[in-house]
């Protein structure tokens, strides 16, 4: 390897480094927000994306440890890592969505959730796109994957908000827990895909 793909390597592992760092943050700080939020407001979609966050923070821990090291095992070892978190997210809110909308239970508004929300999918919209170009030029498929959770969190973040929107401005109670079936949806196809290519 010559110096400058040696160099150009180690910058761009520094740079998916900052990416999960920053990802980590924004999700730790999240989990906070979603909580109150969640709690105010009495939303399962809230609670259904404050576990995704945590998800989002379990995958970046793994993609962190992952870029620490090297090896096809332990990329393997990240991913399903990744795609069990994602399993445990699907099946709880398909309870938690299942019984909101068969009980009737009606969420409150929730302005912090709709701003947080907002914001949160410009973010993660702008860490996908750099987590995609960094992993292409690295190749790593850990990477490239925990790219796409970051995607599906910022379209998760877009579903959440527009039930959010639409129980706000419209009283339909039920855009909340279904929303959250979006995040199912999501969540079975994300465990799909990484264990269908192991």
């Amino acid at each position: 390897m010559s110096d400058v793909n040696e160099i150009s390597c180690k910058s761009l592992l520094r740079r998916g480094f900052v990416l999960e760092y920053v990802t980590l943050g924004w999700n730790v700080v999240g989990i906070v927000v979603l909580a109150v939020a969640a709690v105010a407001a009495k939303s399962v979609a809230l609670t259904g994306f404050g576990l995704d966050s945590l998800i989002e923070i379990g995958a970046s821990t793994v993609v962190i440890w992952e870029l620490s090291g090297t090896g096809e095992d332990r990329q393997r070892r990240a991913l399903r890592l990744i795609g069990a978190g994602f399993a445990l997210l699907a099946a709880y809110l398909l309870v938690q969505s299942t019984w909101v909308l068969a009980s009737g239970f009606r969420p409150h508004h929730s302005p912090l959730g709709i701003v947080w929300t907002a914001v949160t999918a410009v973010v993660m919209f702008t860490l996908a796109f750099g987590k995609a170009r960094t992993g292409a030029a690295l190749d790593n498929p850990v990477l490239k994957t925990e790219g796409r959770v970051t995607l599906i969190d910022g379209l998760l973040a877009a579903a959440v908000l527009l039930g959010l929107v639409l129980n706000a401005l419209a009283g339909l109670w039920w855009a909340d827990p279904a929303a959250s079936y979006v995040l199912v949806y999501y969540a079975v196809g994300e465990v799909k895909e990484i264990f269908g290519d192991r």
